[in-house]
């Protein structure tokens, strides 16, 4: 960890401390923030997880969620738990490799073959490896939701091959991985919060982005983008977490309420998220969007390989655990 990391994760702990204390250890509410309508899979598990936290404490904890962002955008929301300004939340380990390097491993274009394989993956010791870093950035994992497999859509064209992306604009999340990526594939990446998608794919700003299909139909995104190709580029889990210092603050009684809680979310969660991607496959289908299969994706993984060699020049304390997720998948 480079000095600046290390000062920064050290003031952001002092922060949390500090909150903890002067809020108490057992806060009449713990909020949770969530960047998802309340009917998203998500929402679901974090509905859950809050409800078995009342259940299960006897109400001496409470927890509730707060949906659709109304407690801030995911990077303002990411330091605010760090920090101890709200208590737990859902985050995609995308932005998450902003503040954990151990994190952006998984925004490695195609570092997982399946949705199942990142489960396995997850559940396992490369998945403790990547909450580590985490923990020691001010952030406690508890569980890992699905959020499914991403691909590109866009206004103009199916994408079969990577020369289809040639001169197209996409909105990518903000992580530099994701702008190495579209460039590696010959289009233009755009950062852009996931708010000014929709009107910016309306007025022709940007020509597509990419998502799941639950994303794709919930923010409406298919009614401007009506091209849908499944590249299946980015498998991305999504991290249950709170805030480290509130967490170490709890008994090994409320500790074990916590993990058992966020245990039964996960499971409640993937559930709902498999159910969900094919509804929203189907419907978008129905709502006339032109959706093509990538029988051979070779040719977008093999433009990758400048990506993964970035990667490991700038990280190569991350090439064990990068060869571990791969190995995990043999």
């Amino acid at each position: 960890m480079n000095k600046f990391i290390k000062t920064t994760t050290l003031t952001i702990a002092a922060a949390a401390v500090s909150v903890a204390l002067a809020s108490g250890a057992q806060a009449k509410e713990w909020r949770g923030w969530n960047i998802h309508p309340p009917e998203y899979p998500v929402s679901t598990g974090m509905e859950e997880f809050a409800k078995l936290i009342n259940e299960k404490s006897g109400g001496d904890l409470e927890a509730k969620v707060y949906h659709g962002g109304v407690l801030g955008d995911q990077p303002d929301a990411i330091q605010q738990v760090r920090l101890g300004g709200l208590d737990w939340a859902v985050f995609n380990l995308g932005p998450l490799g902003e503040v954990a390097p151990e994190a952006n491993v998984v925004s490695l274009p195609f570092i997982f073959k399946s949705v199942d394989a990142m489960h396995d993956v997850m559940d396992g010791p490369a998945g403790q490896q990547i909450a580590d870093g985490l923990i020691e950035a001010g952030l406690q994992p508890l569980g890992w939701y699905d959020s499914g497999a991403r691909s590109f859509y866009n206004s103009k064209r199916p994408i079969n091959t990577p020369a289809d992306l040639d001169g197209l604009k996409f909105r990518v999340m903000s992580n530099d991985l994701y702008v190495q990526m579209v460039d590696a594939l010959g289009g233009n990446a755009t950062p852009m919060a996931y708010s000014s998608v929709y009107q910016s794919l309306k007025t022709g700003v940007i020509d597509g982005a990419e998502n799941n299909y639950p994303s794709y139909d919930s923010s409406g995104h298919f009614e401007a983008a009506k091209y849908y190709s499944v590249t299946q580029h980015l498998i991305l889990p999504e991290c249950l977490c709170m805030n480290k210092a509130l967490y170490d603050s709890l008994s090994d009684e409320e500790k074990k309420i916590v993990h058992e809680a966020a245990e039964a979310s996960v499971t409640i969660q993937r559930a709902a998220w498999a159910d969900r991607a094919e509804q929203s496959k189907e419907k978008v289908i129905a709502a006339g969007i032109e959706v093509n299969e990538i029988a051979d994706k070779q040719a977008f993984q093999d433009a990758m390989q400048p990506v993964y060699d970035n990667f490991l020049k700038a990280n190569p304390d991350l090439a064990d655990l990068v060869k571990a997720i791969q190995d995990a998948q043999k």
